[in-house]
């Protein structure tokens, strides 16, 4: 089910995922929640013509809940003996007083499932207050990512709901960013991603970790064309140019594209790092890979 809220109106859709789909988002074994079913009746999914089990978005929600203490140590036969509103209950309370991730993962993929900006938003505020804002974004926004990511490739999560969410986490690093003191310095690094290559989040919180950090950057954002960058890349004072790509929709082979950019830009230090990197066989002189967390912390240490 989708639920839209503009102004007093709601308007609603029934959304239908396989017992695959809550596989996935729960790590619960299909062969598992069947068993459940039939055991203990914690929950009755709907079945097609064909026979097989569909789920709707208050389904989805329900076994999260029952995912996470189940996970959590509690035995399913001791779930079962609870209501819905007690189960909730006791998923809010293990959130009072520490850090439980997963607790949050779910929140935000529950919002995200209904469009509800504003428990989306309280979600990523309440974990910030506590963690602060880059802990937020790395141990919470980056796995719900991962998990909405792998939810959206059976294609029952649209797209619009992954445009949705990216929006709310893009303009909390915009707001974060907008916070930092600029620095005096001449811009050193330009960032970017390449043309056709629309992911943004990753790129712009390097730029906020870089900003963070003392560095000047000039930030152009995604899908830009090598020729484009060149009246920036090519000004005084500029030393890096930073490619974070997750996909290759460029129409090139991830080695030609940097290879065009390293030539291109043969007086600068290349530095690239995301998931298309992996595939990189070629070396080039001017040419830095980052493939870990660790290595993009790295760069940003030393860049400043």
């Amino acid at each position: 089910m989708l639920k839209c809220v503009i102004g007093n109106s709601v308007f609603i859709h029934m959304q239908e995922f396989t017992i695959r789909d809550i596989e996935n988002l729960t790590g619960i074994k299909a062969h598992t929640l069947r068993i459940w079913e039939q055991r203990y009746d914690l929950f009755t999914p709907k079945r097609k013509e064909s026979q097989h089990r569909i789920y709707d978005n208050e389904d989805l929600k329900y076994l999260l809940r029952i995912s996470f203490l189940y996970h959590s140590g509690m035995k399913v036969s001791k779930i079962a003996t609870f209501s819905p509103d007690q189960i909730s209950h006791l998923v809010n309370q293990a959130t009072v007083g520490q850090m439980n991730y997963q607790v949050f993962i779910n929140q935000l993929i529950e919002a995200a499932i209904d469009f509800n900006e504003k428990r989306f938003v309280e979600v990523l505020n309440q974990v910030t207050e506590k963690i602060g804002f880059e802990k937020c974004v790395v141990d919470l926004c980056y796995p719900f990512l991962v998990k909405i990511g792998l939810l959206w490739c059976t294609n029952n999560v649209i797209p619009a709901q992954e445009h949705f969410t990216s929006y709310i986490i893009q303009n909390k690093i915009i707001v974060e960013t907008e916070k930092l003191e600029i620095s005096n310095t001449l811009p050193s690094i330009v960032l970017m991603s390449p043309k056709e290559e629309f992911h943004e989040l990753p790129l712009l919180f390097i730029n906020y970790l870089l900003k963070k950090s003392g560095c000047a950057t000039i930030y152009l954002g995604p899908n830009i064309q090598i020729i484009d960058a060149a009246e920036v890349v090519n000004r005084i004072g500029i030393h890096y140019v930073y490619i974070h790509t997750l996909t290759n929709f460029t129409g090139l082979d991830i080695n030609d594209y940097l290879e065009s950019v390293c030539t291109t830009f043969s007086d600068k230090k290349i530095v690239a790092s995301g998931e298309a990197i992996q595939k990189v066989q070629r070396s080039f002189v001017n040419l830095t890979l980052l493939k870990t967390e660790e290595q993009i912390y790295d760069f940003i240490k030393k860049a400043k």
